[in-house]
């Protein structure tokens, strides 16, 4: 009894501690989130030598808001660096993506028969709009690209063929959930190259991150192309609907393709396309949500919470190194209103103060982080020190990739894609 309450005894000291701790972590959380004066001043903002890994991250929206910021920083970057060819790719390092961000990831990712992205961002961008019409039962709730895409798969199957993750341009994330395991399972570009146990078809891939359970979609059993590892897949929004977190946390692991990334997140430049809330309804009560809703609304907070987090991680660096793209009024999947979201002010994530208008549009936003990529890019050109990123190569690449590529031109004519 005696030694229970001398542990329980307070102590001064500690009690003392325990106030200033807790006190600096109020101050800067709770109350210093937008206060410059309350971030660490450890690391300054400033380039290493060895330069900065590119990151995109494309959450699991209906794709609307994320398919026009491409196709803007597509072009925003064609413009900027003077070449005309140029891909969302040739800037990026890393691309992880969720859901339909998990498509659009892969549409502009995989490798094509010319050793290019199998798509630009303003075709990926009109293959959501100009397809809409042909969605399946309850695709407006999983999101229009992937219902636009994922009819039993075979969509999937005639874009994609017989690709898998080895056949990407760059290192690729795309999460699901694994029902069989019970926990989260993120397809890997790296994995991939490393053992046959990992890799997986494209066409199935993007199925998989699809597969929005809630809205009554099926889930997805599929295999290795090795036949080992095998998967009961169901949305990638169920289990991370921001994947930048664990696009961030693969850069800084994995020594061996981003050596550059030594420093911390400084050593990093992230893109971050949100998507758009839902309109409510004017005039009426709020109903009881439905299970989809839950999960949209569960997915939406949890991106918010990825987003703050990573936008504390920055610091001061976060007005160079990070950008968020977030819309706040839903619009229809098309080609002109994804642009005019565009023109609207940004919403941010304040921790614990909810969302606010930024002071620059999203289109701003995007055209003045091309800038960053484009200085990045150049300085990799100019400097012949050692590279800022090793990506693995992948051998033997997949048999039949060069197949594959052949479909997007059945699929969709070049002369549709470009109207």
């Amino acid at each position: 009894m005696s030694s229970s309450a001398a542990w329980m005894e307070p102590s001064l000291d500690v009690d003392k501690l325990s106030h200033e701790i807790f006190s600096i972590l109020e101050s800067k959380f709770l109350f210093g989130y937008d206060d410059p004066k309350l971030f660490l001043h450890s690391a300054p903002a400033t380039i290493a030598a060895a330069g900065r890994v590119r990151v995109l991250s494309i959450d699991a929206a209906d794709g609307a808001l994320a398919g026009a910021a491409l196709a803007r920083l597509e072009a925003s970057l064609r413009k900027q660096s003077g070449d005309p060819a140029a891909r969302v790719a040739d800037f990026f390092d890393l691309a992880a993506g969720s859901g339909a961000g998990g498509v659009l990831s892969a549409l502009l990712f995989t490798r094509g028969s010319d050793d290019r992205p199998l798509f630009s961002a303003a075709e990926a961008f009109r293959l959501l709009t100009k397809h809409r019409h042909r969605l399946f039962s309850g695709a407006q709730r999983t999101g229009i690209l992937c219902g636009i895409l994922g009819r039993s798969g075979g969509l999937f199957r005639r874009v994609f063929g017989d690709a898998t993750l080895r056949d990407t341009l760059k290192p690729l994330l795309i999460p699901c959930y694994d029902l069989s395991t019970g926990a989260p399972f993120v397809f890997s570009r790296a994995d991939a190259v490393e053992a046959d146990g990992y890799d997986f078809r494209m066409g199935e891939v993007c199925a998989a991150t699809c597969a929005d359970s809630a809205a009554g979609a099926a889930p997805v059993d599929m295999r290795s192309v090795d036949g080992r590892t095998r998967i009961r897949a169901v949305g990638g929004g169920l289990a991370m609907w921001n994947p930048t977190a664990v696009a961030i946390t693969h850069v800084l692991n994995n020594r061996q393709e981003f050596p550059a990334a030594a420093a911390g997140v400084e050593d990093l430049l992230v893109v971050s396309l949100g998507g758009e809330d839902a309109a409510a309804s004017p005039g009426k009560p709020p109903e009881l949500p439905s299970a989809a809703e839950l999960a949209r609304i569960a997915g939406s907070a949890q991106a918010d919470v990825v987003d703050q987090a990573v936008a504390m991680a920055f610091g001061e660096n976060r007005a160079t190194n990070y950008v968020r793209i977030q819309g706040h009024v839903a619009a229809p999947v098309t080609t002109a209103a994804g642009e005019a979201a565009l023109t609207e002010r940004g919403v941010d994530s304040a921790l614990f103060r909810g969302r606010k208008l930024s002071e620059r549009t999203n289109g701003e936003k995007l055209d003045l982080f091309a800038g960053e990529l484009i200085r990045e890019h150049d300085r990799r050109r100019k400097r012949g020190a050692a590279p800022t990123v090793a990506i693995k190569p992948s051998t033997p690449p997949s048999p039949c990739s060069s197949e594959s590529t052949t479909w997007p031109a059945i699929l969709l004519p070049d002369q549709e894609l470009r109207n």
